[in-house]
């Protein structure tokens, strides 16, 4: 009986090079949602960008940014929260919402520019951090 070949190898880092995902905590099985992201990114930029050229190289590039910055916030996302949490009850407020409207009403608090700061920041971390190097 003729021996079947073996299946085509997933992109991304081979199984032996990449370290390996920490048990999930919920229903999920690995790979986490996390290392799919990092293995499309992966195969976009390592095989796909060097065979096209023009309007599809420009839209995997483009692809390619946009699951990078889907990695940052998994990664990033559940620490920046909870400052952005403890930022809003620093300034004695619950969400986004309550704030906005404050700040249109003329809210005078000395931490207020800190923490839009701070929030810019987060927000710059996960979409692009090059601006961030740029201080």
């Amino acid at each position: 009986m003729p021996q079947s070949a073996p299946p085509p190898t997933p992109p991304g880092p081979s199984p032996s090079s990449a370290p390996s995902d920490p048990l999930p905590a919920g229903p999920h099985d690995v790979p986490s949602a996390a290392r799919l992201v990092a293995a499309v990114r992966d195969f976009l930029e390592s095989d796909v960008l060097p065979a096209v050229e023009g309007r599809v190289r420009f839209h995997t590039r483009v692809a390619v940014n946009v699951l990078g910055m889907v990695e940052r916030e998994l990664d990033l996302g559940p620490e920046q929260a909870a400052a952005h949490a403890a930022r809003l009850g620093g300034l004695g407020f619950a969400s986004d919402a309550e704030l906005a409207a404050a700040v249109r009403g003329g809210l005078d608090h000395p931490a207020l520019v800190a923490a839009l700061t701070e929030a810019v920041r987060d927000k710059l971390a996960v979409a692009n951090p090059a601006y961030l190097d740029r201080e």
